[in-house]
């Protein structure tokens, strides 16, 4: 897992072949980005533009993926992301389903909070389990973009 801003992005985009597209293409975020999906690689990196609004602690699910990294960034808004590893998963609530690459538990005490606002990202590798969405202070809305990256060969 990695936590930064985006002016710092630089620094890790050597850990992907992908990762120079999708910084490239958080820079260029300015809010008016249509919803939906934005293709940057076809399906070995693609961004997801996301708005909502943050939901409470109680509502939150830990998820992890097996095929996609995450690169979480923060446009506008507030909001706190748990993290924890995937190994500290004890109660599932949805078995790994391939289609949405993803499968969800229920929250654990052992995690780490991350406070995010405009302009910080979050890498979430595969073994990374977190849980995105959820309010910081209070309900606020948010303007995120979540870029997919194949995991590829980097990963046994």
């Amino acid at each position: 897992m990695v936590f930064d801003t985006l002016p710092h992005a630089a620094l890790y985009e050597g850990l992907h072949p992908h990762f120079a597209k999708a910084f490239a293409f958080l820079r260029a975020v300015d809010g008016t980005q249509a919803l939906g999906r934005h293709d940057l690689a076809g399906d070995e990196c693609f961004a997801l533009v996301q708005a909502y609004d943050t939901k409470p602690l109680s509502e939150a699910l830990f998820e992890a993926h097996r095929k996609y990294i995450d690169v979480q960034y923060l446009h506008s808004g507030c909001e706190t992301l748990l993290w924890t590893p995937l190994a500290a998963m004890r109660e599932e609530t949805m078995a790994y389903d391939e289609s949405k690459d993803a499968a969800l538990w229920r929250l654990i005490p052992e995690s780490t909070p991350l406070r995010m606002s405009a302009g910080h990202f979050a890498i979430f590798y595969p073994q990374d389990a977190h849980a995105p969405c959820i309010e910081w202070q209070r309900r606020e809305a948010v303007f995120k973009v979540v870029v997919k990256v194949a995991v590829g060969d980097i990963f046994p």
